[in-house]
């Protein structure tokens, strides 16, 4: 048998058996964590992040009715639904295993147990999660695709000399242009690259799951905290942790938020010990969030400790030169899952893309590009088949001189803007269609 690159972890109280598997299973996996309670289950399940979890089913003295299975298999597959359960059992609950699987368990195996089979069907729980987990991997989050624009260019050389460093990192940029690709980049560039990145949306958490879910609760906090929860905090211990639209956080959590991150620990909801914590922080907000300070909408002091450094990631319709790398991915991605044979773009349809506004940026280039996948009877999706309405294309009706280079049309018409608002960059930026960090990079190299 291979020795798969695969996470296995053991919940069982019986010595004996843990001994034998701890003899066993590293032959066949090359991680393996073995615990005698459940008690550790969700704490060593948010450290470990095992791929399969081999979880006996009785663990109460005496008391052989399955149930304590059958209750931390649904608190694996309520917390950690990706992972693959399976169950561990005598001869005479072959029928709770049953049930067990009816709820989620990928397999069970009955004491004792012959190693070819146990074997066997750990193997086929860890192919399982891998091929699920790279199914529901994004293409884009595979890399970070750098473009040639001033912009772009510069936030490669400043992403470079920042992400080995523990410095906290403060991503802005309008929805869809890819901040969450480039807080991965970042992680990957960093000296905890060799654990997961910890994401969390925060405008998808309530206020009454906001201190639940980032800092975790103990059993009984609260109706229905029928076990202890690891928060995403504690989750990414020792790793980065990802704030996706930060400008979210109601006012009154924000001073929450910020005493966690200037003590670095967390005090879990019911419980008072402080656990410390360790983590790079990456942010990321679509929001003015020095406009919200000024409006006594985001604390001042919050703001500047998440703004070690700032990086201001342009829309698609500033990175033209990234639209064809971009298409290209997202063909390949659909053509495969709708097992179409399309090749690429044709040149028409290239430069239809080009001139497009993108005001949803990559997440509309990408639903774009799926729905002209489909269309397609072609090899080479044409023009027609992207159904991109006038409206929603950039006027490049403007005279320009056809000698004239791409950089000296673009300081003209920025030198044309400043001099039509009088030098107001907030007009200019708006009638440019472009970032004020833009603009304030065009014109230091323009000499403007």
């Amino acid at each position: 048998m291979t020795k798969l690159k695969s996470k296995i972890l053991v919940v069982d109280d019986n010595a004996g058996i843990r001994s034998t598997l701890k003899l066993l299973l590293p032959a066949h996996f090359p991680e393996v964590e073995i615990i005698a309670s459940p008690k550790e289950l969700m704490s060593k399940m948010s450290s470990f992040k095992p791929d399969v979890v081999l979880l006996d089913m009785n663990f109460e003295a005496d008391i052989n009715t399955g149930n304590e299975g059958l209750f931390w298999l649904s608190e694996l597959k309520r917390n950690f639904a990706d992972t693959e359960v399976v169950l561990f059992t005598a001869y005479a609950d072959i029928a709770l295993a049953v049930e067990g699987m009816k709820r989620g368990a990928f397999d069970f195996i009955v004491k004792p147990w012959e190693n070819d089979k146990l074997l066997g069907v750990l193997e086929a729980a860890c192919r399982k999660h891998k091929s699920e987990f790279q199914a529901k991997t994004p293409a884009q989050e595979m890399s970070m695709l750098w473009g040639n624009s001033p912009a772009v260019s510069d936030i490669h050389r400043m992403v470079e000399k920042i992400a080995p460093t523990e410095a906290s990192v403060l991503i802005i940029g309008e929805n869809g242009t890819g901040k969450d690709v480039l807080a991965n980049e970042i992680h990957r560039l960093s000296a905890r690259a060799s654990k997961d990145m910890v994401s969390v949306d925060i405008g998808s958490l309530t206020e009454t799951l906001f201190e639940s879910e980032l800092f975790g609760h103990v059993k009984g906090a609260f109706t229905d905290a029928r076990a202890d929860h690891t928060g995403k905090f504690e989750q990414a211990n020792g790793t980065t942790l990802f704030l996706d639209e930060i400008g979210n956080i109601p006012l009154n959590l924000q001073a929450k938020l910020l005493r966690v991150l200037q003590n670095r620990s967390i005090t879990k909801v019911g419980d008072t010990k402080a656990v410390p914590i360790d983590i790079r922080l990456i942010c990321a907000t679509n929001k003015d969030l020095p406009q919200m300070v000024c409006e006594g909408k985001f604390r001042e002091d919050l703001y500047y400790r998440i703004n070690t450094v700032a990086l201001h990631l342009p829309p698609l319709r500033e990175r033209l030169d990234e639209i064809e790398a971009l298409s290209t991915l997202f063909i390949q991605k659909f053509a495969t899952k709708y097992h179409r044979q399309v090749k690429g773009l044709s040149p028409e349809a290239l430069s239809l893309l080009q001139r497009c506004c993108w005001k949803g940026n990559i997440r509309e280039l990408q639903n774009c590009l799926e729905k002209a996948v489909i269309l397609s009877e072609k090899e080479y999706i044409q023009a027609a088949d992207l159904q991109i309405d006038a409206q929603h294309l950039r006027d490049i009706t403007e005279t320009a001189n056809p000698s004239e280079s791409l950089q000296d049309a673009e300081e003209r018409i920025i030198r044309q803007a400043m001099k039509k608002h009088n030098g107001n960059l907030t007009l200019v930026a708006k009638a440019l269609n472009i970032s004020r960090p833009t603009l304030y990079n065009r014109l230091k190299k323009y000499g403007i």
